[in-house]
C-alpha cells in the first residue's frame, strides 16, 4: 500500500499587511510552525511522500531566511518531498526554487520544475508533475499526463496547480486550467491539486488539499492536508481529511434590532477566541445607549480574540426620545439635536453617517460629562 500525504498553498512570506504588527509577526510565523506540523503528521503516519501542489511561497522574491526555515520545519519528516511551482512561486529562470535546491540538506527536496516524471520507485509512485513557469497560463499543461508513459506497478500520481475547469466558482477560473476529467482520461490514481485554498475532492480521484494556515475569512474548509492511501496501480484511493490549523478565520455575521445581546451570546459561543480571526459583520438598528454598549462589548472582546475586525456600515444608528432626553439640552442645541437626527435617518441624505456620528459623540459626551 502506498500512502501520501497531499498539501499546498502554505504561502510562506504572506505579508499579513493589514495586521497589526505583533499579529501580522504571529501569523507569518505560524506558515513555518503548520509545515512542521505536517511533517510531524508524515512521519508519525507513515506516509511514503509529501506532494506540495504549487504555492508554497507567496512569491518568488522570499529571503533567504524564509527558505531556510522553512526546510528547517520541514525536515522531521526524512522521506521524499515533492514541490511543484506554483502561480505565486513560478519556476523563473532564476527563482526562489534555484535558492533553495542549494539548501536542501536535511529534507530530502525534489523541485518538480519540469513537465516529465519524476520516478520513487522504492516508494511505489510515478509522479506527473505540471509545473506553472510564470503565474497564469491559458493552456492546460496538465494535458502531457495523458500520453505519459510510466513504468508498469508503479501508481500514477499527478500534481498540478489551477483551476479545474466547470467545478469551481467562475471567479476561480481565470487562468491555468485544469481538465475536469484529467484524472480519467490519463489513467491516474490520483491527482493532487493546489491553488483552491479549501479542501475539497472536486472529481473522482482530483482532490484540492487546501491551504493548511487558513489566511482569509473562507467559507470553504481551509487548515486540512489531505493522507491518500492506494492499495496499487487501478486502485481508488482512500482519502482523509485532516485538520492542521491553528488558526481559525471566520466571518459571521448577526442582525441587532433594538439591542445587542446577540453579540455577547454568539461570540461566547467561540471554542479558542484567542485563536480566532473574527470578522463581525453586523447589520439593523440601535439607539444610541445600545450603540455605546455594543462599542464597550466589542472592546471587551478584542482583548480576548487574536482580532477582530468589524463591518457595521448596515447597522444604522436610529436615536429615541429617551436618547435625546438624556443629551439634556434645550433650545437651539436641541433644535440642532434634532436636524441631525431627521438627516442620520434619511437614506438620501449625503451626510448621513457624519450627522450619526456627530449625533453618537454628542451622547457620548453627554454621558461622561453626566458621569463627573
Amino acid at each position: 500500500m502506498i500512502r501520501i500525504l497531499h498539501t499546498g498553498d502554505w504561502q510562506i512570506g504572506k505579508p499579513f499587511g493589514g495586521f497589526e504588527p505583533d499579529r501580522r509577526g504571529e501569523l507569518r510565523a505560524e506558515r513555518f510552525a503548520v509545515v512542521g506540523r505536517i511533517a510531524a503528521l508524515a512521519a508519525s503516519r507513515g506516509c511514503d511522500a509529501v506532494l506540495v501542489a504549487g504555492d508554497a511561497f507567496d512569491d518568488n522574491m522570499v529571503s533567504d531566511r524564509e527558505i531556510q526555515r522553512t526546510l528547517d520545519a520541514m525536515a522531521a519528516f526524512r522521506g521524499p518531498w515533492v514541490m511543484l511551482p506554483g502561480n505565486h512561486d513560478a519556476a523563473l529562470g532564476v527563482s526562489l526554487w534555484t535558492r533553495l535546491k542549494q539548501r536542501a540538506d536535511a529534507a530530502r527536496v525534489i523541485v518538480a520544475d519540469r513537465p516529465e516524471p519524476i520516478l520513487l520507485e522504492d516508494q511505489g509512485i510515478a509522479i506527473l508533475p505540471a509545473p506553472l513557469t510564470r503565474r497564469h497560463e491559458g493552456a492546460d499543461l496538465t494535458a502531457w499526463f495523458d500520453h505519459a508513459e510510466t513504468p508498469a506497478g508503479l501508481a500514477r500520481i499527478g500534481l498540478a496547480h489551477g483551476s479545474v475547469q466547470n467545478r469551481l466558482p467562475e471567479a476561480a477560473e481565470a487562468g491555468n486550467p485544469i481538465a475536469d476529467d484529467r484524472a480519467a482520461r490519463a489513467r491516474l490514481d490520483y491527482l493532487a491539486l493546489g491553488d483552491w485554498h479549501g479542501f475539497v475532492e472536486i472529481a473522482p480521484k482530483t482532490v484540492y488539499a487546501g491551504t493548511p494556515e487558513p489566511d482569509r475569512y473562507p467559507a470553504n474548509a481551509p487548515g486540512h492536508v489531505a493522507i491518500v492511501e492506494v492499495d496499487g496501480p487501478g486502485a481508488a484511493p482512500r482519502i482523509e481529511k485532516v485538520r492542521t490549523a491553528r488558526f481559525d478565520w471566520r466571518s459571521l455575521a448577526l442582525r441587532l434590532d433594538g439591542g445587542v445581546e446577540a453579540v455577547d451570546e454568539a461570540l461566547s459561543a467561540l471554542a479558542q477566541p484567542g485563536e480566532t480571526v473574527l470578522e463581525l459583520v453586523l447589520s439593523g438598528s440601535l439607539s444610541l445607549r445600545e450603540r455605546v454598549r455594543l462599542e464597550e462589548t466589542l472592546a471587551l472582546w478584542r482583548a480576548k480574540l487574536f482580532d477582530l475586525r468589524l463591518v457595521d456600515a448596515a447597522l444604522i444608528d436610529a436615536p429615541d426620545d429617551e436618547d435625546l432626553d438624556r443629551i439634556d439640552v434645550g433650545g437651539f442645541v436641541r433644535v440642532a439635536i434634532e436636524r441631525l437626527r431627521a438627516r442620520a435617518a434619511d437614506p438620501a441624505d449625503p451626510d448621513r453617517a457624519a450627522a450619526a456620528l456627530a449625533l453618537r459623540l454628542a451622547y457620548v459626551e453627554h454621558r461622561r460629562l453626566g458621569e463627573r
